[in-house]
């Protein structure tokens, strides 16, 4: 689940405006039931083309089938469902507009990418109040841009924990990463954490000791100020203890859960790799909130980010078949749709009555990440060139060691090169 576009992407920006002209438009006609004209002026039979990620694949067929032979509204879809990652979707959407699924599944941190590029459809007032009163703020909170609503909560799950072997780490250990470190090293295992590779893993070690990243954006997804104090005393000390993993032995940066079949004893993911953490590990999967470590005799609990995927609306010309998949969108996010993706791929649910199932409640992944929540940042939009920019962070402070003055001239490194992703605000 990386959170990495393609650098190429930035190009594609400025022919994708041209693409996308008037596209960030309201719903026309959009009602208290979540979007679309009068019911009768929807009935009719539609086209579509709907991007969802592989494993999704047959069940959003099945959901699209469910809403034909259920909705009052005389709306058929005759839908071709696309395989297209969520990561893959922004850059897709913004090269190629008119090619893009009318419906398709992205991650939160593209959301600005897409609206800045003019390719996603602004919901109307009646589907924008049916999302905030049905989905967790910090979902409502992802789809928005400026005050406006863009999109359609599908999960709130996109953040990380720990998955370990319980063979190798014994329970009272899991809350130190001393204390793993150890176990790892003595038993000849790996500690996988992106680290070295990845922005979005980083960001734990500050947010752990209580640092901060937000970025403002303006209506049109331009981000305008950044206030960012990785480099503080406090981003010192996170420094500090991510050494403490990236001079160890143990030390692994990646992210996925087959590293368990490869010598890791810890994988640093998400709820989405549960299933194939339990086929390699059985009986011995272990999942839990980060631990903590300590610098200078202060313990700080490793923080993450968390987030959500989203379902966007392409612009349309036609403005009944915009209704009509506004209500496909809000049917494809309802309670029951999201237990669906919950129980076959174990998404976590961004509905609220869905995230109070007991199902969805029972489940080890998901219990783990409601553990790590508390010490966890909502993740904002944040700029494509940021990934890129603060991926580095980590080669960076090993290359400097445990001397503060190098770090902070790392970090300070960090800071100017993310501050050249700020727009001056239009006058």
């Amino acid at each position: 689940m990386k959170k990495i576009l393609a650098i190429a992407l930035a190009l594609l920006m400025v022919l994708s405006l041209v693409a996308c002209n008037n596209s960030n438009s309201d719903n026309k006609g959009d009602t208290n039931q979540g979007g679309g004209e009068q019911s009768a002026d929807l009935a009719g039979t539609y086209d579509v083309t709907i991007w969802a990620p592989e494993a999704a694949v047959e069940l959003t067929k099945q959901q699209v089938a469910d809403f034909n032979s259920s909705n009052e509204l005389g709306i058929t879809f005759n839908a071709t469902v696309e395989p297209v990652s969520e990561a893959e979707a922004a850059g897709n959407v913004v090269t190629d507009v008119s090619a893009a699924g009318d419906l398709f599944f992205f991650a939160q941190d593209q959301l600005s990418v897409i609206v800045k590029a003019g390719c996603l459809t602004k919901l109307g007032q009646g589907a924008a109040a049916t999302v905030k009163e049905l989905n967790a703020e910090g979902a409502v909170l992802a789809a928005q841009s400026g005050s406006d609503l863009y999109a359609y909560p599908l999960t709130a799950d996109n953040g990380y924990f720990m998955y370990y072997d319980k063979s190798v780490i014994p329970e009272e250990h899991i809350d130190s990463l001393e204390d793993i470190l150890a176990d790892c090293e003595a038993a000849g295992k790996y500690f996988s954490l992106e680290t070295n590779t990845s922005a979005w893993y980083i960001a734990a070690w500050f947010f752990g000791t209580g640092c901060h990243s937000n970025w403002d954006f303006d209506e049109a997804g331009n981000a305008i100020a950044l206030d960012d104090d990785f480099n503080s005393e406090n981003g010192i000390i996170a420094s500090k203890g991510m050494l403490k993993l990236l001079n160890s032995p143990a030390n692994l940066s990646g992210s996925s859960v087959d590293a368990f079949s490869n010598g890791a004893a810890v994988v640093v993911s998400g709820t989405w790799a549960y299933n194939d953490a339990l086929a390699i590990l059985g009986e011995n999967l272990g999942a839990a909130d980060l631990p903590s470590f300590t610098v200078d005799g202060t313990s700080y609990h490793l923080g993450s980010y968390n987030g959500c995927k989203l379902l966007g609306l392409k612009p349309q010309e036609d403005t009944k078949k915009a209704a009509a998949l506004n209500q496909l969108a809000l049917y494809l996010t309802n309670e029951e749709c999201q237990i669906a993706r919950f129980n076959e791929l174990a998404w976590g649910p961004a509905n609220k009555n869905a995230q109070a199932d007991p199902a969805v409640q029972a489940n080890p992944a998901q219990a783990a990440l409601s553990a790590q929540s508390p010490y966890s940042v909502p993740q904002p939009n944040i700029p494509n060139a940021w990934w890129d920019i603060a991926k580095v962070i980590a080669d960076d402070v090993k290359a400097a060691g445990n001397d503060d003055a190098a770090i902070k001239a790392a970090l300070d490194k960090y800071i100017a090169s993310a501050q050249g992703c700020v727009t001056a605000p239009a006058e």
